[in-house]
């Protein structure tokens, strides 16, 4: 063998060994986090290699944990693919923002989509993302917006600007230090305009974002309040620029997130 080749091997064995050093120092509990966190919207089902890959855990490691996941319905794999199990399904409906929150706000959300037969949705800032809990399309495809469970960046989106106005400053400095990514070419990037977009929020009752988080789709939000006057959260309407006016809709969309505070602190 030569020193190159000793070198090599060497070098793969000692990553090796602290591969396997940092896996024998985590817990079940965070291998079963490094596998849940393999999964996102565009990563519903994941092959075993994939499963390793995103994980970052040895394929033993990740099979032997994955298997005790499908026994406890954490996981699920129907065919040769890993997906979420229905258990996480059934445990995450007892989480106060899908059980208080989603059944408190759900009719107003219903009533707003009956008035403008467009996207409403309702999320909750989960900085320095939007967390999004419940949405109603209709039957007016939008696969550009997140789906119940994904999350939308908070500074580009009428949901997370209409929490933010409402918010502290450490909770606006937050998400700015985040960083302002654009996702469009309309995107607003300067803190400084950001501020005083939020700042303007609150005068007219209402957040927009004109095309700033999907090219060809605004949004326009209101924020919802619980019993001690915080906001909590925030309901919007989204869709296509051209049927989504706030000088039409912003009135509804107030209207609603007001109805829908009142609802929520009454059964909080």
């Amino acid at each position: 063998m030569s020193p190159t080749d000793r070198d090599n091997g060497a070098a793969a064995g000692d990553a090796g060994a602290a591969q396997d050093r940092g896996v024998a120092g985590m817990g079940a509990l965070d291998r079963a986090a490094a596998i849940l966190g393999a999964f996102t919207p565009t990563h519903r089902e994941l092959t075993l290699a994939a499963l390793v890959q995103r994980s970052g855990l040895p394929r033993s490691t990740t099979h032997r944990t994955a298997d005790t996941m499908i026994r406890l319905g954490w996981l699920d794999k129907p065919r040769d693919r890993y997906r979420i199990g229905n258990r996480l399904f059934e445990i995450s409906g007892l989480a106060p923002v899908r059980h208080e929150l989603r059944e408190a706000v759900l009719p107003y959300l219903q009533d707003l989509y009956q008035a403008t037969r467009t996207t409403v949705q309702l999320g909750v800032l989960d900085s320095p993302r939007v967390l999004v809990v419940e949405k109603i399309t209709g039957h007016r495809p939008m696969p550009m917006l997140s789906q119940v469970g994904g999350t939308i960046p908070a500074h580009c989106s009428g949901i997370g600007r209409a929490i933010l106005a409402w918010s502290d400053a450490a909770t606006v400095d937050a998400v700015i230090d985040a960083g302002l990514t654009p996702r469009t070419p309309w995107t607003m990037t300067s803190p400084v305009g950001l501020r005083r977009e939020l700042a303007a929020i609150p005068d007219r009752g209402w957040a927009v974002d004109r095309e700033e988080g999907n090219t060809g789709v605004s949004c326009v939000a209101a924020p919802v309040f619980g019993p001690l006057g915080g906001v909590v959260a925030a309901l919007s309407v989204t869709g296509p620029t051209e049927l989504v006016r706030a000088d039409r809709v912003g009135p509804a969309v107030r209207m609603a997130a007001a109805a829908a505070s009142r609802a929520y602190s009454a059964r909080r």
